[in-house]
């Protein structure tokens, strides 16, 4: 039953603006690094050697920014609010955007890099933290799963700008002008940020009960229950006393210490970065940050490369889309390991496409290979994307959420800077073999999730907590109980007030 109300879903689609920050950052370097008017004005057209090294400290550097950034919003954000660590991070990603817009040589090219690695990796850790802390759980899969849907939606924005400023007679316009864009969401978050409310989970962590009631009561309909608010005041008492009780643990257990002493905590923290990890691990990134150069290598040349990796990226933004459908449904576990599969298979049929086929005429062959390509990118957004963002936003407690997000989106920018800093060397000496590294680390992953990964579907965050083996203090009432019989909601009533702090 839909729970959440049009201020919710305001609120979920303002934060996506970050998303889109992130995606379209990421991914603006893709076409770029085919383009001729980049690689000539950055000196790289006439020694690849030097090329593969600059590109792939393009790509590396980018990662490092991410790592810092996630880690640095891990800890603003639980000290300054969710709030007020998003308006810090889209002020650095607008920076960023502007010193590689302007760049006028290698260093200050790459020193633009890192910092809007630096802000995006702030944002990627942020976003989905706060979708996941305003969301109810019957619609979470769905509105947390935009995190990942408009990452994507901005990759293809990336990729169709490039496409069309490829034909612009003016070589500096050519990539400027998609290092310029960076700055248009982010500042368009900025303009947005009051109409986005503070997470009401942050706010119960430091005492303010009130403004807290005020955002949840908001963010749910009341039309959807025989009570006036009544799934909002459930929730919200489950939020008080599961807070009450986790602080309270956490200052008799020794504090931060606890996310390495803890068993659950550490499972948790574990479980977090593996999922990210294993997402990389698919060799999605290298697959895409180096998409050009594996069409070249099936016999595509000029703007037909550009308009395949356009192409490619928005079967992923849809396919992203239908996964945020299907989350509530099919669940998250199970959708990871459909994806998981369907990359290694994919990427093993490209692989023999790549062997058999690359450099020769050979069309049936080539286009096999184009379309293996597209296969696995099918796969990977439909089943791994969005579903990681959803999984790792939703398994820690409220506590350590942001620090449990920040270690596993540490998950996704640590791979990439050895995936993708090695990856043009590689792709140059050992070609297609350099793809069978991911399949068999996914064949591993793969058993991994599928034995030791629980099942979050349907389940408050608060409820999540008993799949690690801890306390949840009060259960979720859920929709089929009888509003009027029920003892648990006769005590919910009773203590209303008590969670009001009265």
């Amino acid at each position: 039953m839909r729970h959440y109300s049009s201020y919710n879903l305001r609120t979920i689609l303002i934060l996506t603006l970050g998303s889109l920050t992130y995606g379209y950052a990421h991914s603006v370097m893709v076409n770029t690094l085919g383009l001729p008017s980049f690689l000539d004005y950055f000196d790289l057209a006439a020694d690849p050697a030097r090329a593969n090294k600059i590109t792939g400290a393009i790509n590396g550097i980018f990662s490092a920014g991410g790592t810092v950034g996630a880690l640095t919003a891990g800890y603003t954000s639980d000290k300054y609010g969710r709030k007020l660590t998003m308006n810090i991070a889209a002020v650095i990603s607008v920076f960023g955007g502007a010193l590689l817009a302007g760049a006028i040589n290698t260093a200050m090219f790459l020193a633009g890099r890192f910092v809007s690695g630096l802000g995006v990796g702030m944002l990627v850790v942020l976003v989905p933290i706060f979708q996941a802390e305003v969301s109810p759980p019957s619609s979470r899969g769905l509105l947390v799963g935009q995190h990942g849907v408009w990452i994507v939606s901005a990759n293809a924005v990336a990729n169709w700008v490039s496409v069309g400023t490829y034909y612009s007679s003016n070589p500096s316009f050519q990539w400027r002008f998609s290092m310029a864009l960076q700055c248009v969401c982010p500042l368009a978050l900025l303009i947005c940020s009051p109409w986005v409310p503070e997470s009401p989970r942050w706010l119960l962590m430091r005492g303010r009960r009130i403004e807290s009631w005020a955002i949840v009561s908001r963010l749910h309909t009341a039309s959807a229950d025989s009570e006036k608010n009544s799934f909002a005041q459930q929730e919200f008492h489950q939020m008080v006393k599961q807070v009450d009780m986790d602080s309270q643990a956490w200052a008799n257990g020794g504090g931060a210490r606890q996310i390495f002493t803890k068993p659950s905590y550490r499972k948790r923290m574990w479980m977090g970065f593996f999922t990210q990890y294993t997402a990389q691990a698919t060799g999605s990134l290298v697959v895409y940050s180096y998409l050009v150069s594996m069409y070249k290598t099936l016999g595509l040349t000029g703007g037909v490369v550009l308009v395949l990796g356009a192409a490619y990226i928005t079967v992923a933004a849809f396919a992203n889309f239908v996964a945020s459908l299907i989350l509530d449904r099919v669940g998250r576990v199970r959708l990871l390991l459909i994806g998981l599969v369907g990359c290694m298979l994919s990427l093993g049929l490209e692989c023999a496409m790549e062997a058999q086929y690359a450099g020769t005429p050979n069309h049936v062959g080539n286009s096999l290979g184009v379309l293996f390509i597209f296969t696995f990118i099918c796969f990977y957004a439909g089943g791994i994307d969005a579903t990681s963002y959803v999984y790792c936003a939703e398994i820690f407690p409220t506590h350590i959420r942001s620090q449990g997000m920040a270690v596993s989106m540490a998950g996704t920018f640590l791979p990439t800077i050895v995936f993708l800093g090695v990856g043009p060397t590689a792709l140059a000496t050992i070609k297609w073999k350099y793809y069978v590294i991911f399949i068999c680390l996914t064949v591993v992953n793969t058993t991994i999730i599928w034995r030791w990964f629980p099942e979050t579907k349907g389940l408050s965050l608060e409820e999540i907590n008993v799949k690690f083996g801890d306390e949840v203090a009060v259960h979720f009432l859920g929709e089929d109980i009888d509003m009027n019989d029920s003892e648990e909601v006769k005590q919910h009533k009773e203590h209303m007030e008590d969670s009001f702090g009265t």
